[in-house]
């Protein structure tokens, strides 16, 4: 969220591109779509994660609330890791007791595989990012769009394996049916907010704070960003807001993932 790609890669037109999009669009996406579109791109095929997770069966609809029944609220924290934010908003999370879901980008992932693992060593829920944050990733063909999800979702596993990865923001919100039916046949449920302060274009703290505390919702997932620029305005603004949701009588937890 909130911050433009630079590395967003367009796939070359071909035959063999366009039988791939029409193999997904009638049969699910078979495991060797995946490993033909990423070794176009000089990727390794993210083969561990095209196998579809089994158990409760994940939704396909964007999760958009925190789970509970009373007064819960998530927080969920976009674009890193970052090696001067993320241990930061880390800070602040241990010093209120509080955990979060932290939606990485897989390159940045495999970049800083050691603050992922303090991401999960902490406590904090997973969410792939995608591979690289296209944010026009929804223009794309769909075979691409698998590639970024399951990209992602195998980028993050490699750096905590065994950890499991529970859910999927498209860069910018930029879910596609397509993108959703993969995540979800992987295990990760497909993951919104109902609470954007707008904190990675720096409004100024109060502008920050201002926008998560007036007129929450009822069950509210609420987005920050630890990656993609300066987010000291972020930090700042989640010693002054994590304290008040617990003045206010909220508890908090993770986002719905199995319902509504």
């Amino acid at each position: 969220m909130g911050m433009s790609s630079s590395s967003a890669r367009r796939r070359r037109p071909g035959a063999a591109v366009a039988a791939a999009v029409l193999g997904l669009l009638a049969a699910a996406a078979a495991p060797a779509l995946a490993a033909a579109d990423s070794s176009s791109h000089g990727r390794s095929p993210a083969a561990s994660s095209s196998r579809p997770v089994h158990g409760a069966a994940v939704p396909q609809g964007i999760s958009r609330l925190a789970q509970g029944a009373g007064r819960d609220v998530a927080i969920t924290v976009d674009d890193g890791p970052d090696p001067t934010w993320t241990p930061q908003v880390l800070r602040v999370l241990r010093q209120n007791h509080v955990k979060a879901t932290f939606c990485l980008i897989g390159t940045r992932a495999q970049k800083y595989p050691e603050l992922v693992r303090e991401i999960a060593a902490d406590g904090h829920q997973l969410c792939d990012h995608s591979a690289d944050h296209d944010e026009t990733m929804d223009h794309k063909p769909v075979a691409y769009q698998r590639q970024q999800v399951l990209d992602g979702k195998a980028m993050i596993e490699a750096a905590v394996p065994g950890v499991a990865v529970s859910y999927y923001r498209a860069p910018g919100g930029a879910f596609t049916p397509e993108s959703r039916a993969v995540a979800a046949a992987n295990g990760m449920r497909p993951l919104g907010w109902s609470v954007d302060p707008k904190d990675w274009s720096r409004p100024g703290l109060p502008a920050i704070v201002s926008a998560v505390e007036d007129k929450l919702p009822e069950l509210p997932t609420v987005l920050f960003h630890d990656g993609g620029g300066d987010r000291s305005q972020t930090v700042a603004a989640l010693e002054q807001y994590l304290p008040w949701l617990r003045s206010q009588g909220y508890a908090f937890t993770f986002p719905a993932r199995t319902a509504p």
